[in-house]
């Protein structure tokens, strides 16, 4: 069940991101940091929305979106991740479809992605092209030096 976070599913967020082998020690500070921006300011202050997937109490997943500044209806889909335990059964397009519809809700006109250009993320490079995102940029050692970062987009 796709649901809003709460604040009893922040350590099981902090776990997946911690468990999760793509992601740095500084990205799962970030998160948890943007999570507890959600809860103390609201959505409407903090600018960022979480929602979950759950099966019998447990997470399976996250996303988290908001507003892209100085933009018409422009939003950034910031984090996605799955449970490295609960990955190939769908959990990630069932997360997003949600974000989607969200955001359709919200008056979005476009959603913008970022992620990394190293062969460990070819899995999610792959999964945007999957879920009808075109690829638009690549910058050249963005991240760090041989780390690029590749944008997606999706006009809804």
């Amino acid at each position: 069940m796709i649901q809003d976070a709460v604040r009893e599913d922040a350590p099981q967020i902090h776990a997946i991101n911690a468990n999760t082998s793509v992601f740095s020690p500084e990205e799962t500070e970030t998160v948890d940091e943007m999570l507890e921006e959600a809860f103390t300011q609201g959505y409407e202050k903090s600018g960022y929305q979480f929602i979950v997937s759950k099966e019998d109490n447990r997470l399976l997943g996250y996303a988290c979106f908001g507003p892209h500044s100085l933009t018409d209806r422009t939003y950034d889909l910031y984090w996605i991740a799955v449970d490295p335990n609960a990955r190939g059964g769908g959990i990630g397009k069932k997360l997003l479809a949600a974000a989607e519809d969200r955001l359709r809700l919200l008056g979005a006109r476009l959603i913008i992605v970022e992620t990394s250009g190293l062969p460990a993320y070819e899995s999610t490079r792959a999964f945007y092209h999957a879920t009808h995102y075109k690829q638009e940029a690549i910058l050249k050692d963005f991240y760090t030096d041989g780390d690029d970062l590749v944008i997606f987009t999706k006009h809804l």
